[in-house]
């Protein structure tokens, strides 16, 4: 194993003879891994927070039998920062919590999950219209000691239903319909029970995973990535969206195989930021992450001229990689997520390159030492420039690596194994940007 990583990775990857020792299916980590990404990589349309709060609308909706005539949303301060200022889908182009509840009202499929609105037809955008013109809808901030949280409870007479959401975007804790609970799971804290434990990862056994795995077992959800997350970066590039940010990098920067990776993935941003009516394949419970984590490996791997084996691969480097950054952090903070994801691309397209083990985990390490601290204040269009800066923090952290050049522990958050920054970034992120994230909802709702 690379002599950087020496004493950090478990016994099963110790190499013996010169030979890595590949993770076999029948170990529990090959498996859990697999888990995590079908957990993980699933698709959505829409910024996934509005659609949280349209799929707890749209369950209470099928509770209630009938059209509310009077609805209250609660939600925790990162869930009103992250759908105040973004487009709901399929709505007419309008944004807002009080639009994404509506859609999920009128419209919505709740056995869609996270597509909860992407069968809405002319007719309903209309009527979601009429609902938000004659309807009440009061939205609470709400504060129960969790950071990701939605309660929406709907009225008609003398009648209620109320769904809660808490700790992740499907996870609906309690169902209740005048005075019956029918359903109810107790929330721990933050913890998100019924996931496979994200603490098995690390980047050692990542590394080996994503270089050895059998690709038949990892290609359903990869390829359903490739399709969804380049389609949308395509019509992003197409047509006017946002900022058009990936537009102008093209046209500013060039078109080089870097600037393309970082405009591509910026420009899928753009579209869905804006309303796209596409879905695309999230990670960590974000569509920006899942766009930033796949499009720039996958223009890599066609400027390459990689095979599918090795494309696959790295994507599920990129992806992993992702969501080990994003563990200690959590699903929504004031820590800006296309960082992590930026970083996961680098180790993608490092790998892709050519990069062993000792590559890809400096080139982690350079993307954060350079990125990390970029705030998240909410899903606007802005989040296209900060996900074009984020992959090419990853970029150039490769860049550095294999020019002999690096950042090294002490400097800063930074330590002396990619983990061990990993796990600096996230406790600067959780519990460091707590307060920041406090400010920055307090700021965005005008207080």
């Amino acid at each position: 194993m690379a002599e950087y990583y020496k004493g950090n990775a478990g016994p099963e990857f110790r190499q013996e003879r010169g030979e890595q020792i590949r993770m076999k299916k029948t170990d529990v980590k090959y498996q859990a891994y697999i888990d995590i990404l079908k957990e993980e990589l699933i698709p959505a349309m829409g910024c996934t927070e509005p659609i949280a709060l349209a799929y707890a609308a749209a369950v209470a909706e099928r509770e209630l039998g009938v059209l509310p005539d009077r609805v209250v949303v609660g939600a925790s301060g990162s869930i009103i920062k992250n759908v105040k200022s973004v487009i709901v889908p399929n709505t007419g182009h309008m944004k807002g919590i009080e639009a994404a509840a509506a859609a999920g009202i009128v419209a919505g499929n709740p056995d869609k999950e996270l597509e909860v609105i992407s069968q809405v037809t002319a007719d309903q955008v209309e009527e979601i219209k009429k609902f938000l013109e004659k309807t009440e809808i009061k939205v609470e901030h709400i504060d129960n000691g969790l950071t990701f949280e939605i309660i929406v409870t709907l009225y008609s007479g003398d009648s209620y239903s109320k769904v809660r959401i808490a700790n992740y975007h499907t996870n609906v804790v309690l169902i209740e319909k005048d005075g019956t609970v029918k359903k109810e799971v107790k929330v721990n804290g933050e913890s998100e029970s019924g996931l496979t434990d994200r603490s098995l990862l690390n980047m050692a056994d990542i590394w080996d995973f994503a270089t050895t795995v059998d690709v038949e077992d990892v290609k359903p959800v990869l390829e359903i990535q490739e399709k969804y997350n380049l389609t949308i970066a395509e019509e992003g590039m197409k047509n006017s969206y946002g900022a058009n940010v990936g537009k102008v990098l093209l046209s500013a920067v060039g078109s080089d195989v870097a600037t393309r990776a970082r405009a591509m993935a910026a420009a899928g941003s753009d579209a869905r930021m804006d309303g796209c009516e596409l879905p695309v394949v999230i990670n960590s419970g974000s569509g920006n992450q899942g766009i930033t984590a796949s499009v720039p490996v996958l223009v890599y791997a066609k400027e390459l001229g990689v095979d599918e084996e090795k494309k696959y691969r790295a994507l599920a480097l990129s992806n992993l990689t992702a969501i080990h950054q994003k563990t200690p952090i959590g699903r929504l903070s004031a820590f800006c997520g296309a960082v992590s994801a930026g970083a996961g691309a680098g180790a993608g397209i490092a790998y892709l390159n050519g990069g062993d083990l000792d590559v890809v985990c400096h080139t982690v390490t350079n993307a954060l030492a350079i990125v990390s601290g970029m705030v998240c204040d909410g899903a606007k269009p802005s989040c296209a420039g900060k996900i074009a800066t984020a992959v090419g923090a990853g970029i150039l952290g490769y860049q550095m690596y294999v020019r002999g050049q690096k950042f090294c522990g002490g400097d800063g958050i930074v330590a002396d194994t990619a983990d061990q920054t990993i796990a600096n970034v996230g406790r600067v992120a959780k519990e460091g940007m707590k307060e920041t994230n406090e400010t920055i909802i307090k700021v965005m709702i005008g207080n």
